[in-house]
């Protein structure tokens, strides 16, 4: 792992496990969307992939350990550009830096805690359930599950603001991943349309997911 000791090797190895991380979105709020579709089709998806040996032995290890590697890292790196940013120069103006790119850590620290409230609401009760109680599955009791989740005012309001903050965080590091992984050409204007629009939309979606469950139940 020495090569992690390189700056650019550390920003290369977390646009990597960000890229991951934003594969994992769209796929999440595919599965998810089904549950404002048809409740039928939510929990045969969900069931599937609650059951499917290369989901859970496999692709959910993995997934776990880029959550942990990407925000370790970006931990990292923002303890080395503040220990390497001059004294005088904290206050001085930051030129054409946009809010996002400034404030990254404090929206991953959010993020982190909602995906830590997310392990409590939904992995940590499934891992419980079928691993260490080792209960008959059922197979339609996901979506009702997932309802009952959203029925806490408290709670939806922090799925709602930890969205927002992730489309502010995914609106700078999407493009980011993808510069930092060395793609710049003729079609990065239309990359980063698509960055842009991605930021919005998975967020806004996941949102919508949390308020149509809390308004229709």
């Amino acid at each position: 792992m020495s090569w992690l000791s390189s700056t650019i090797a550390k920003k290369f190895a977390m646009a990597l496990s960000g890229l991951l991380l934003v594969l994992f979105l769209l796929s999440h709020l595919t599965t998810n969307m089904l549950s404002v579709i048809s409740p039928e089709a939510f929990n045969e998806a969900s069931h599937f992939l609650g059951t499917n040996p290369f989901v859970q032995f496999l692709a959910q290890p993995i997934l776990m350990l880029g959550v942990v590697f990407h925000f370790l890292l970006g931990f990292v790196l923002e303890a080395k550009n503040r220990a390497s940013r001059p004294i005088k120069y904290a206050k001085k103006s930051t030129g054409n830096a946009t809010w996002m790119s400034q404030n990254m850590i404090f929206s991953g620290l959010v993020i982190l805690a909602f995906l830590a409230l997310h392990f409590v609401d939904f992995w940590i009760p499934e891992m419980n359930y079928k691993y260490i109680q080792g209960l008959p599955e059922v197979t339609d009791r996901y979506y009702e599950e997932l309802v009952h989740k959203f029925q806490d005012p408290l709670r939806v309001g922090f799925y709602v603001l930890a969205f927002v903050l992730l489309a502010l965080h995914l609106l700078h590091g999407f493009q980011s991943s993808l510069q930092s992984m060395g793609i710049n050409n003729k079609f990065t204007p239309s990359i980063k349309k698509f960055t842009q629009a991605y930021a919005v939309i998975v967020p806004v979606g996941f949102i919508f997911i949390a308020l149509f469950h809390y308004i229709n139940h």
